[in-house]
């Protein structure tokens, strides 16, 4: 039988949540009212200033609903009743952003603000829009204007600041942080914008300055000798950067975040051992969140060829994670990862299941679990994990797809047809799969001695995917087993031969289509390259061979290679008698 197997600094977060704070909550019913009144709609006919008010309103609620294309065709509506409606102009640009349409957003602004010069809601919107569209010193220019209006408003003053840093307008930059700091004090996240500035800048001694203003005003805060050791190693002074780590650590002996820091300092320095020593301490630290660790793990192993960990060494920071983190699926899961990098299928499987046990509800994992037993061949296992993966996830065709195969090898044919028949309702937009499940379903067909019904299965299944080659491969051979068809046969596992020339379980079935047609020495070409090919020659593979070679003249090399066919397991009959009266018996 033949089997079956699948071998900056605060602009970013600010852009984040920008659209998401614009529009109808930023203006108040009564400013859009004025908005609208004080443009040249107060002009319009009567008519006219209902139908622009109506279809204004209805904008509104089409965009609170969701429908944006129709809230825009709203808004072009009143913009085509009145052209300089600075309100209608917004609420579209708003839309636009929303799109990431920037270029037509930031039009529709300049343009409202134009006509509506004092509305500071147009301007932040306008300000948002810039920093996507990474014009930073313009954003800039727009805060500093509003703080003339509001020289108060922190938030203005931060953004001003913030953006002009972006710009590398630094002098400017630094000037709008002390005035920020003036009104708020010294700041953690001040001094750090200042200090990343003067890095830029060359100007090294004020960046120093402006981490030691820190520690003076806190000098409990244990992360700011951090950032001072960050600093000195980043100008090449190790000794000093050691220092302060180790300062961190006499301070806080319990944080486990300084031992990276450590292992880069390390790193940096030449040292790996020690380097991967403070990594595993880190890693063993409770006062480290698993998410830092995973994200720091993978950062780590990401990239092989670049990675300073070898195999033994990621081998312990996965045991600390398991002995710190036993319930968490992912920490089982990187596990596997690691297991099945080595080719340890059946550990890596065994990890993969506990992450299982932890979070059944993983569909990418059992995927990988029954991959792993259709590679091992572990029909059994197989047949049990797909059944709980339909149990869990009934509307996945890949559970049905791999029981059926499980199905076909443990000779449940019956309910190979039942699965395929189910599974094949969950596909969508997926020949090749629709085709498998035709393949397997005329396969357990075949098996239950319904040929006649069998072969117009195949059919079926070569007509909806043409390249199908795992069908056009079983299709071809048992329509050489009963002699049937042979040039369709020889057309089909030509094709899939000349596609894949070093499998030798297709070269096989070329070869014996070949030799039920007669042709016995384009037959043992084939043949030759199928055992040259072959790693685990079968006994069906190597008792072929002995007939071919019988057919060719070859007496005694044919009864040796009858004899190892019979050495690999085969018990059939036939092959018996062949062996015993040394001649090719037909079946």
């Amino acid at each position: 039988m033949k089997r079956i197997f699948i071998k900056g600094i605060g602009i970013a977060a600010f852009s984040s949540v920008a659209f998401a704070c614009s529009g109808p909550k930023q203006v108040t019913e009564q400013e859009v009212a004025k908005a609208a009144v004080n443009t040249p709609t107060n002009e319009l006919v009567e008519q006219k200033q209902a139908e622009f008010e109506y279809y204004f309103v209805e904008a509104l609620k089409q965009k609170m609903f969701g429908n944006a294309q129709e809230a825009i065709r709203l808004l072009s509506s009143c913009l085509e009743i009145d052209p300089n409606s600075s309100a209608a102009m917004f609420e579209l640009a708003n839309i636009h952003a929303a799109n990431n349409d920037f270029t037509s957003a930031s039009l529709l602004l300049e343009k409202a603000i134009s006509l509506n010069p004092e509305n500071k809601w147009y301007k932040l919107l306008l300000a948002q829009v810039y920093q996507q569209t990474r014009k930073y010193s313009e954003a800039a220019d727009i805060y500093a204007g509003l703080l003339e209006k509001e020289p108060e408003n922190l938030e203005y003053i931060y953004m001003n600041a913030a953006l002009l840093a972006t710009a590398q307008r630094f002098d400017e930059a630094i000037s709008a942080y002390n005035r920020m700091e003036k009104e708020t004090g010294i700041n953690e996240q001040i001094s750090v914008a200042k200090q990343q500035i003067y890095i830029s800048t060359g100007e090294i001694d004020k960046a120093f300055a402006e981490i030691n203003k820190l520690i003076e005003n806190n000098p409990d805060e244990a992360k700011y000798y951090g950032l001072l050791a960050d600093l000195y190693q980043s100008q090449g002074d190790s000794e000093n950067a050691l220092k302060n780590y180790q300062k961190i650590q006499e301070m806080d002996p319990e944080n486990g975040f300084v031992h990276f820091s450590l292992a880069n300092y390390y790193l940096e320095n030449g040292d790996t051992e020690k380097s991967f020593e403070e990594t595993k301490e880190g890693f063993a630290s409770d006062a480290v969140d698993i998410q830092t660790k995973m994200q720091l793990y993978m950062m780590l192993t990401a990239n092989p060829a670049q990675s300073t960990l070898n195999e033994k060494q990621r081998g312990e920071l996965i045991d600390v994670l398991l002995e710190k983190h036993p319930d968490e699926s992912l920490v089982h899961t990187i596990q596997a990862e690691e297991l099945l990098k080595q080719n340890k299928l059946p550990e890596g499987r065994e990890a993969l299941l506990k992450a299982l046990d932890i979070n059944p509800n993983d569909y990418m994992v059992w995927e990988r679990v029954m991959y792993i037993d259709n590679d091992l061949q572990q029909w059994d296992k197989l047949y049990e994990h797909t059944g709980r993966i339909i149990e869990l996830f009934p509307n996945q065709p890949q559970g049905y797809f791999f029981k059926a195969i499980a199905c076909v090898q443990l000779e449940k044919f019956d309910e190979t047809i039942e699965l395929s028949d189910e599974g094949a309702d969950y596909v969508i937009d997926n020949p090749q799969l629709k085709a498998n499940f035709l393949m397997l379903k005329g396969e357990a067909i075949y098996k239950n001695g319904n040929k006649t019904e069998a072969f117009k299965i195949f059919d079926k299944a070569v007509e909806i995917d043409p390249e199908n080659y795992l069908t056009l491969n079983n299709y071809a051979y048992y329509l050489s087993l009963d002699g049937i068809d042979l040039d369709k046969a020889e057309r089909m596992s030509g094709k899939v031969v000349e596609r894949f020339p070093d499998n030798a379980t297709y070269l096989d079935t070329h070869a014996w289509v070949l030799f039920k047609k007669g042709e016995y020495t384009l037959a043992k070409f084939y043949m030759d390259s199928a055992i040259k090919n072959s790693d685990d020659e079968s006994d069906t593979l190597l008792e072929h061979y002995g007939d071919i070679l019988y057919k060719t003249g070859k007496k005694e090399q044919a009864v040796e290679y009858w004899k190892k066919a019979k050495e690999s397991g085969s018990e059939s009959q036939v092959l018996d008698r062949k062996i015993k009266e040394q001649t090719y018996i037909e079946e």
